[in-house]
């Protein structure tokens, strides 16, 4: 186990015996054994390496624990030599212990004054003093004062400092001026920080098989075009609550968070690990120097998304040399009226927006499972397509893989490609699979079963699973379990507690659905065929640990709907709302600044008239401008998709603002569904539109030179992946 992971557990083993010590009461003696606790964790001084706890110009205060509710605060302090605090209280209990160094405390009591009305004069007596080093600690009342002091000659220090209630939430904490007896507010540290890991640890971590997630927090356009390392995935620290819980659903889950490294400790990676800890994730930490450390390191960087994917689909091309056509050669072919089929492996709504002639849509998954509905002829040719190369080669690839007696191609650069030929795309189309017949299905059935066999598929049934996941809760581990039908079969029923991953959608953005590395998978549908071919390409990625699941439910074990989602945080958060005629008629007296916080494309495409564009991490900056900008205004609304992102940010808005604020009720979906006007384009743009990453289809103009790019950076991503040297990528010949 890593020193991040013993640490981990040691804090939450401690913080619980210290919950159990608090509830029989706050006494001297119950701080005694308090302390007695604490010094078992910092006498493990291995745990407390000094170079994740530096002092730097940001301070040295870093949290290692906090509830939910900011109870049992737990902290390493750093200090220099040198270091000195002035007589301060906690106004709740506290305790010290030892880890390095020396923390020289002296104890005050204060003493009553008779005849002095000055409420910020407080007179202080002297009390016992005690040098805090490895293997004692100190206790404290909430009306206990005390000063800190990093002795000159005996080197830096790292304590342990616990509290009953987080530095941040303590009332009326004083500082006390000892010669003039005058007493200040005794503020919190503007920032608390959280420990640090190097690059070159994290380059480390990321050849082992150990679980980690390795988040990137700034915003996809940023994540996108000015690259990440090969296996971040982007979770934006605006939309952190929004994505965070599906991604990693253990807390005690392993997770690394790093941004621009430009900013400082107190960068957007500093902000998500607070907000992290604070959600109740309890193993989080911050890369050292972000994205330039990393480049500076010589480390590979990639640019675009879902790269882990769109660059094993390239090697896939590579090793298998999986058949591919042009664009021109297959429109040659359907003038010619030749016998073909062609299946578009991508979801149903893009297939609608933009598609082939003549194509059907059939999602990844689903081509092995249908295939035989759709060419039963064996000499009839399938040609499979995407947007680009991904899917297309990884559909076509798995009816090959699957035996499939027929002809398989991919169109070479999918919609892409057939639209740079100068070739019509169709748009609007719903041509799609129909229900599968009994033939397709034994078909599918004995070909997944080859499959299974010759990749090494595992089975698990119900009573297994339910065991792995309690074995990965214990450990600190994530399971993801996930229903890999199409989209409707989930919601007319599912095995409860599975989440929803379309197979072919899972394999082409995986990172889009699991967070930690090296987790474990567990796939699940009607007859183990989709489930089944989604694994073998899962296990050809590196993923060791995937399993069919082999379980048809009772009816007691089903539910309907779609995937059920929680948001950590959102149930504390209340905020006065409107309708959306009621914001209609404030926009139109002009009465209302409203900030729209959807990404900048659907912003674009329709948005509440006089709506201004904001992203939610950036809002301290943003916000004075777009109040200067509205002066008969006097009310701020947040507007998002279902509003509730809006009412995430609500609680951060009023803190800065002066103004009264709210959330649009319902969000935009509620606002178009009333027939209330829209306006388009980036009008009033508070940030860039730098939110998301724009296909080259998103774009307005340069459309055909940013496919080009786009088709050359993923078959570029073959050599970048080598020099990389991270991936576990194995394509096997079947």
């Amino acid at each position: 186990m890593s020193v991040w992971n013993e640490r981990a557990q040691a804090v939450r083993e401690t913080v619980e015996a210290v919950r159990a010590i608090e509830a029989e009461g706050v006494t001297r003696e119950g701080l005694a054994k308090i302390g007695e606790s604490l010094v078992g964790l910092a006498t493990r001084t291995e745990l407390f390496p000094l170079e994740q706890f530096p002092v730097r110009k940001e301070g040295g205060i870093y949290r290692l624990a906090e509830d939910p509710d900011h109870r049992f605060a737990l902290y390493a302090s750093a200090g220099l030599e040198g270091k000195l605090v002035q007589p301060h209280n906690h106004t709740t209990w506290a305790v010290i212990a030892g880890v390095h160094g020396q923390e020289h405390n002296v104890r005050y009591d204060r003493v009553a004054s008779e005849g002095v009305n000055d409420p910020n004069s407080v007179e202080l007596a002297k009390g016992s003093e005690l040098t805090v080093v490895k293997g004692n600690s100190i206790q404290f009342l909430p009306d206990d004062f005390h000063t800190i002091q990093v002795p000159v000659g005996g080197g830096p220090a790292l304590h342990l400092h616990l509290y009953g209630l987080s530095l941040e939430h303590l009332p009326r904490r004083v500082m006390v001026e000892l010669e003039t007896k005058q007493a200040a507010e005794f503020a919190a540290p503007p920032k608390i920080l959280t420990p640090l890991i190097s690059v070159a640890d994290v380059k480390a971590l990321m050849g082992t098989e150990e679980e980690v997630c390795f988040v990137d927090v700034r915003e996809e356009g940023q994540f996108s075009s000015d690259g990440h390392p090969l296996f971040a995935i982007c979770v934006p620290l605006s939309k952190l609550e929004l994505r965070i819980l599906p991604l990693v659903p253990n807390f005690a889950a392993r997770i690394v968070v790093m941004d621009t490294g430009e900013e400082g400790q107190l960068g957007r990676a500093g902000r998500a690990a607070s907000k992290l800890t604070l959600l109740g994730y309890t193993n989080v930490a911050v890369m050292d120097g972000g994205l330039k450390a990393w480049r500076e390191a010589g480390y590979e960087i990639f640019t675009g998304v879902n790269v882990p994917s769109k660059a094993f689909g390239e090697i896939v091309e590579h090793d298998r040399d999986t058949p591919r056509v042009d664009a021109a050669e297959i429109k040659k072919m359907q003038d010619e009226g030749r016998d073909m089929v062609i299946l578009d492996s991508r979801p149903y709504e893009e297939f609608h927006n933009m598609s082939i002639p003549g194509g059907i849509d059939c999602p990844g998954a689903e081509l092995v499972y249908r295939v035989k509905d759709m060419a039963p002829n064996p000499e009839t040719l399938v040609v499979v397509n995407c947007a680009g190369r991904t899917r297309s080669i990884i559909g076509a690839q798995s009816l090959i893989n699957a035996g499939v007696p027929n002809k398989v191609i991919a169109l070479k650069n999918g919609t892409m490609g057939w639209h740079l030929a100068g070739l019509e795309v169709a748009r609007g189309k719903t041509d799609s699979f129909k229900p599968q017949s009994k033939e397709a299905a034994q078909w599918a059935r004995e070909a997944a079963a080859k499959v299974a066999e010759k990749v090494g598929v595992k089975k698990i049934g119900l009573n297994t699973l339910r065991d792995m996941a309690d074995d990965a809760a214990a450990k600190g581990g994530c399971l993801y379990a996930f229903d890999v039908r199409d989209p409707a079969e989930y919601k007319a029923g599912h095995l409860i507690g599975l989440r929803h991953a379309a197979g072919g959608q899972l394999v082409q953005a995986t990172d889009q659905y699991v967070g930690v590395r090296n987790a474990t998978i567990v796939l699940h549908d009607n007859d183990g065929v989709r489930a089944t071919m989604t694994a073998h390409w899962l296990l050809q990625m590196g993923w060791k640990k995937v399993f069919v699941l082999d379980h048809r439910p009772g009816k007691n074990q089903i539910e309907t709907g779609p995937e059920k989602r929680g948001v950590p945080g959102l149930g504390a958060i209340k905020t006065p709302t409107l309708s959306p005629k009621e914001l209609n008629g404030l926009v139109e007296r002009g009465e209302a600044l409203v900030i729209d916080l959807d990404t900048s494309l659907r912003y674009r495409d329709g948005h509440v008239p006089g709506a201004w564009f904001a992203t939610r991490a950036n809002l301290a900056e943003t916000l004075p401008k777009m109040v200067a900008e509205a002066p008969k205004a006097r009310r701020i609304v947040l507007v998002s998709p279902d509003g509730v992102l809006a009412r995430l940010a609500s609680a951060e808005v009023a803190a800065m603002a002066a103004w009264k604020v709210a959330t649009l009720a319902g969000g935009m979906k509620a606002w178009k569904e009333a027939g209330l006007p829209l306006e388009n384009e980036h009008t009033r743009m508070a940030d860039p539109p730098t939110d998301v990453w724009y296909r080259p289809y998103d774009r307005k103009e340069g459309v055909e030179a940013a496919m080009n790019q786009y088709l050359e950076w993923e078959v570029d991503l073959v050599g970048q992946v080598k020099r990389d040297g991270d991936s576990r990528f194995t394509v096997l010949t079947i």
